[in-house]
């Protein structure tokens, strides 16, 4: 008859005493059993959390006015870290990344424009350009803008791994109109879920511009 023993310095799964009630006795045994067993709960927990929280998702609060009305000061996100392992960030989606000029500040504003896209700020509209749209494109940003003008003037082509980001609050946004265009190294992640408050909770997808 097969058995099976966990490790001698818990329990025994024989109808004896434990190790901790044999060595201590059976009321301070059975108190150090049980916290043993609490101790072993939090490691296995730990074993499985912590990855989690580092490689796959990442908690993140709101701080400032730079990406209104889509998100407000103190609201949570949940950052999804592992998505751009395996594909390439797509025009649309919101970011978090690494301040090119202070890599201890995360910044969080939404991609219009992805490598090979030729990105032209003139008379408060976005256009691009592409191997799909030679004569250029307006950028329709109506599902989350509310018809927000974009100040600035200004053409730029991405080269490789370069990515021109944007606040949805234009006018109140340090972005790639300033500092230019980022990379995927410095991104964190992207934006997945609003979790807090509670009644703007939202799973975010990406706008569906016809490019």
């Amino acid at each position: 008859m097969n058995k099976i023993h966990q490790s001698d310095n818990f329990f025994e799964d024989n109808g004896n005493h434990s190790f901790w009630q044999r060595k201590f006795g059976p009321t301070l045994g059975a108190v150090l059993a049980f916290f043993v067993e609490i101790v072993q709960i939090i490691i296995i927990s730990a074993a499985i959390i912590i990855p989690i929280r580092y490689f796959l998702i990442q908690p993140f609060y709101v701080r400032g006015a730079s990406m209104e009305p889509s998100f407000y000061d103190n609201e949570y996100l949940i950052i999804d870290e592992i998505s751009y392992r395996f594909r390439e960030p797509q025009r649309g989606e919101i970011v978090v990344f690494r301040y090119p000029l202070d890599t201890s500040e995360f910044f969080i504003k939404r991609v219009v424009a992805i490598p090979g896209d030729t990105i032209e700020i003139s008379d408060q509209k976005i256009r691009i350009y592409n191997e799909d749209h030679l004569n250029g494109v307006l950028l329709d940003e109506t599902s989350y803008l509310f018809e927000e003008p974009t100040p600035g003037h200004q053409k730029r082509t991405l080269n490789q791994d370069e990515y021109f980001v944007l606040g949805d609050n234009r006018d109140a946004s340090l972005d790639s109109r300033s500092f230019g265009p980022i990379t995927k190294q410095d991104m964190i992640g992207r934006v997945w879920i609003r979790g807090l408050p509670v009644s703007r909770i939202h799973v975010f997808d990406i706008p569906d511009y016809n490019l």
